[in-house]
């Protein structure tokens, strides 16, 4: 069986180039960077799953083990706001590091992801109009 085309022109170097490059300024953002900060300790290995992650969702290599949603419920630090902030960074990075095309295609996967990342971390505790669910 042959392998599935990645969803846009990108490699894997590019894909890893981008991670770092975001966590180096994750690393530095005033409020994203303490909350990686308690959580991580190994940057490099960090980033080396996230890039799996990313080349798993593009380039559909299956390098990536793991629950992104479970995770960021564990964390217990993620709060509403920080995901705008966290894609915010993303696409600035995006866009400093990619094509006009490639960081268009990432950026509309990285928002879809990001969305659904959100439901299930922050607003599965919120009703309609973000109402806090009271258990």
């Amino acid at each position: 069986m042959a392998p599935l085309p990645s969803k846009f022109d990108i490699t894997r170097p590019d894909i890893e180039r981008v991670v770092a490059v975001f966590y180096a300024a994750v690393r530095a953002h005033p409020m994203l960077g303490p909350v990686f900060a308690v959580h991580i300790s190994d940057w490099p290995k960090h980033e080396a799953k996230v890039a799996n992650f990313w080349a798993n969702a593009i380039l559909y290599e299956r390098s990536y083990d793991g629950n992104p949603a479970q995770v960021h419920q564990r964390a217990e630090n993620v709060r509403p706001g920080m995901f705008e902030s966290w894609l915010a960074v993303f696409d600035q990075t995006l866009q400093t590091e990619l094509r006009p095309e490639q960081a268009a295609a990432w950026s509309a996967l990285a928002h879809r992801i990001g969305g659904s990342l959100r439901a299930s971390v922050v607003d599965r505790d919120r009703l309609a109009g973000g109402i806090p669910k009271l258990r």
